[in-house]
């Protein structure tokens, strides 16, 4: 595997941003939530953990919480940003225990399967102007 030639978009048009380096995240393992056709789950989502998306995950399959360091892979916490499957996280919203998602590192694929409106409501991006915030 390798590095997308293209540079990537994130779900609202602009440059994908960086997920995680601590944990290293992404199916190139650059932090990224970049994707190629080799990527058949398109984890393309970036999402903050929360417990009960942890505890979700398991019950479904997806261990994220068990370190597997054959994998390279450490075992994931509330709090660290993952790349994680497009329709995991979805069955996971239709659940009710949808993850926090940060629009700048989800990559725009994501919005094949994933209205923006519905990434939106879970969004925890912090907006470059904060003038808005204030009233």
């Amino acid at each position: 595997m390798g590095r997308p030639m293209t540079k990537s978009l994130n779900v609202l048009g602009g440059d994908l941003e960086e997920c995680s380096v601590d944990p290293v995240t992404g199916w190139f393992r650059d932090g990224c939530c970049n994707t190629d056709p080799s990527d058949h789950g398109s984890h393309t989502v970036c999402a903050v953990m929360t417990l009960e998306f942890l505890e979700h995950q398991r019950s479904i399959g997806n261990d994220l919480i068990t370190s597997r360091p054959e994998f390279g892979f450490p075992g994931l916490h509330p709090g660290d940003r993952w790349c994680v499957t497009v329709l995991n996280w979805l069955r996971a919203h239709v659940d009710g225990v949808a993850a926090p998602v940060v629009l700048a590192s989800t990559h725009e694929t994501a919005l094949e399967v994933v209205p923006i409106e519905v990434l939106k409501a879970h969004a925890v991006d912090v907006p470059p102007d904060l003038s808005d915030l204030t009233d």
